[in-house]
């Protein structure tokens, strides 16, 4: 039972040290040459493996069905880390936020924008606000809401000015 729950241990620590500092065995286990394999299910497989057969040692069975059932848990804790591995590593991720992404959103005129000039509006795009340079038609003071209707640059965005329905006192 202690060389199970010896086992159990150090796939634990095995299985923290690679959630603190990364596959710490990339590299160590090329020969293998598959996707699957990573420290996580690694670490997995030897604390499952440890316990379990602690557990059924500890329930009296014979060592035989301790391995066996030591031998199955590990291989369910296992393909468990390998399937969230893959599903983190495979997982979709937000592109980078681009200056085209602007475009249709609404933004807030941070500086005035003048009739022949620019000024500064900044836009939400997904969660990242974007500080531009602002081109519109017609001047529009600081604090007003835009819509972005174009990109002029890399930098700069042409603007009017979002409708209000005239106050009607």
């Amino acid at each position: 039972m202690t060389v199970f729950l010896v086992l159990g241990l150090v796939g634990l620590a095995v299985l923290l040290v690679s959630l603190v500092a990364g596959d710490v065995l990339d590299g160590h286990l090329d020969a293998l040459e598959a996707d699957w394999i990573s420290t996580a299910v690694i670490g997995g497989f030897v604390s499952a493996f440890g316990f379990g057969g602690a557990i059924a040692d500890g329930a009296g069975a014979p060592m035989v069905v301790s391995l066996a059932v030591g031998t199955g848990s590990g291989v369910v804790v296992g393909w468990f880390a390998s399937w969230l591995t893959r599903l983190v590593k495979d997982g979709p991720s937000d592109g980078t936020v681009s200056i085209g992404d602007s475009v249709g959103r609404t933004a807030r005129v941070i500086t005035a924008i003048p009739a022949e000039g620019y000024g500064v509006v900044r836009v939400l795009v997904g969660g990242h606000p974007l500080q531009l340079n602002a081109s519109a038609h017609l001047p529009i003071e600081a604090g007003a809401e835009v819509n972005v209707t174009g990109v002029l640059s890399p930098t700069a965005v042409s603007v009017t000015e979002v409708w209000q329905p005239p106050n009607p006192e």
